[in-house]
């Protein structure tokens, strides 16, 4: 469950370090987001020299939770930080690079650019 002022690890290559929730985008009053959300954050630490930089606002797109993920089979899917994919406004992946597993709710998403380049689908 992430919500406003959350901070968040960068899940790709796009020169963005860490960032921080501010905004849950899709409906005006939700409070929580999961897996497969978009959100609007703010840049909290970022590689120097890249075309990203610190105090940035962006979009991203959740791909990792702590927070455990129920799917309608009874699987259980819980990671061990809170990752997002920074995004562009069409919902292109910004980075050439996917680190680490994601959910395999993003195909139904429309984040299949997303998902074909994580190196493992959960």
């Amino acid at each position: 469950m992430i919500q406003p002022q959350t901070h968040l690890n960068v899940a790709d290559n796009s020169g963005a370090r860490k960032l921080m929730c501010i905004r849950i985008l899709g409906t005006s009053n939700r409070r929580y987001a999961q897996v497969g959300d978009v959100i609007v954050a703010v840049i909290k630490e970022a590689i120097p020299n890249t075309p990203l930089e610190k105090s940035e606002v962006i979009r991203a797109v959740i791909v990792r939770t702590c927070k455990v993920l129920k799917r309608k089979n009874g699987m259980i899917i819980r990671s061990d930080d809170n990752a997002a994919v920074v995004i562009d406004q069409e919902g292109n992946p910004k980075g050439t690079r996917i680190f680490g597993a994601i959910a395999r709710e993003l195909r139904q998403l429309n984040f299949t650019k997303i998902v074909s380049l994580a190196p493992e689908v959960l």
